[in-house]
């Protein structure tokens, strides 16, 4: 595995390029720091917004079926996301077919075309995708619980918005936003994969090298407020054939040393099939299907949470499980075989998701742009390596404090019945 490169242009813009030259496909991807924790109550959901509306014409393919065309005659696979720290677009191609792939990925960037027309017909599309995700119950119950540990304020709101702020976009918000954001610092373009450091470097200064910024710095997201007061219990009911629920404890941002270790407990906890979670309330209990933890990392915040589907008449017995296993854990730590079962696991696993050219064009695109800086494959699988028992037991007594832990619940259950759901979590 080669080293990446990361070169900066005069105005401010980065490329990185992480060379595979036995790559059979080449991935290009530009990254934006523009999610939803750059959003105000306003503008709630315009990241999200805008990146759909990116693809609803350009200069260069001025209709959807343009974009579509021009990618399916390459056989590129593309596509785009947003998350709450960054948008990013990105294809895939063989490496022969990089020029165009860049082409079209630049132009969705640079020069969307946001017609006031396609702009309304793409609100009713947004707005059936957030009726999506509120129908599916463990979308529900996550979006629930984030509410519930950071409440009004970014962290707290749907990456989507909602239907209102949907609804009350303007074309001048979009304008504004992308003035405001989608700036030469706030980007990075990754290409990785098989292909030419001149000729990449070239076509990225022909395309990107005109961007004029307005800010010498990127403006940074919001300081985060923990939610230490509030509603603790969140009952969403629906009648369901299965009780959906969530318990979310406060962690560590992205850019944490720590972020290792808490990753390696929510393992341990509930991240794999021989975890002490799934072991306890699927293969003992029986009680689930799904059962697990995981450790949730962004640039301002992060949560630890767990998150079962259980039988109504199970509820409380899987509830009753999952705390006893984090009062074990806080009270005595793990073992060494645990540990190092769950380090042979992290590795592997994480070894595995770099194994193509956008695997490892976003497992260093997104470090750069959400941190301003890149640890190498190598370098984590070192620090995987260097955690210890005490370690775990020191981030388990740190952060799962029941305390301050939030609780969501989907199922059917009235909102009066709070406090029994209170004494099952302090049982």
């Amino acid at each position: 595995m080669m080293k990446p490169k990361l070169k900066k242009f005069k105005n401010g813009l980065r490329l990185l390029m992480v060379p595979m030259p036995e790559s059979p496909s080449v991935a290009v991807a530009v990254f934006v720091r523009a999610g939803s924790a750059y959003e105000t109550q306003k503008n709630s959901g315009i990241s999200h917004f805008l990146e759909h509306m990116c693809f609803k014409g350009t200069e260069k393919y001025p209709r959807p079926i343009d974009i579509a065309i021009e990618l399916e005659k390459i056989g590129a696979a593309s596509n785009a996301f947003t998350s709450r720290d960054l948008t990013g677009y990105y294809a895939k191609t063989a490496p022969q077919h990089f020029s165009r792939a860049f082409d079209v990925v630049s132009d969705l960037y640079l020069h969307p075309h946001i017609d006031e027309q396609e702009m309304e017909k793409e609100k009713g599309v947004i707005i059936e995708e957030i009726h999506m995700y509120d129908d599916d119950p463990r979308s529900k119950v996550s979006e629930t619980l984030e509410l519930g540990l950071y409440g009004d304020q970014p962290a707290g709101w749907s990456v989507a918005g909602t239907p209102k702020h949907i609804t009350q976009t303007t074309r001048n918000m979009f304008v504004q936003y992308r003035k405001a954001r989608y700036t030469p610092h706030n980007t990075i373009v990754v290409v990785a994969g098989a292909f030419d450091a001149r000729k990449v470097s070239h076509i990225v200064q022909q395309a990107f090298g005109s961007m004029v910024s307005s800010h010498k710095s990127a403006p940074v997201a919001p300081a985060l407020k923990i939610r230490e007061r509030g509603k603790q219990i969140s009952i969403i009911e629906r009648k369901l054939d299965q009780t959906h629920f969530a318990m979310g404890f406060y962690g560590i941002p992205l850019s944490s040393q720590r972020r290792f270790q808490v990753s390696m407990l929510a393992k341990i906890l509930g991240g794999s099939m021989s975890s002490r979670l799934f072991q306890k309330v699927r293969e003992d209990l029986g009680a689930a299907y799904y059962i697990g933890c995981s450790n949730n990392m962004y640039a301002t915040h992060g949560f630890i949470d767990i998150y079962a589907g259980t039988n109504h008449g199970k509820t409380q017995e899987v509830i009753k499980a999952i705390i006893e296993e984090v009062r074990s854990i806080v009270d005595k730590g793990v073992t060494k075989e645990e540990l190092r079962r769950a380090q042979d696991y992290s590795i592997g696993t994480f070894l595995l998701s770099l194994e193509s050219s956008s695997d490892l064009g976003f497992y260093y695109g997104q470090q750069e742009t959400i941190m301003g800086k890149i640890e190498s494959p190598q370098d984590t699988i070192k620090r995987l390596k260097q955690i210890s028992t005490e370690d775990i037991h020191s981030v388990a007594k740190e952060f799962l404090k029941l305390d301050t832990m939030r609780f969501s619940i989907v199922g059917p259950y009235k909102k009066t019945e709070e406090s029994r759901f209170r004494k099952m979590l302090r049982a």
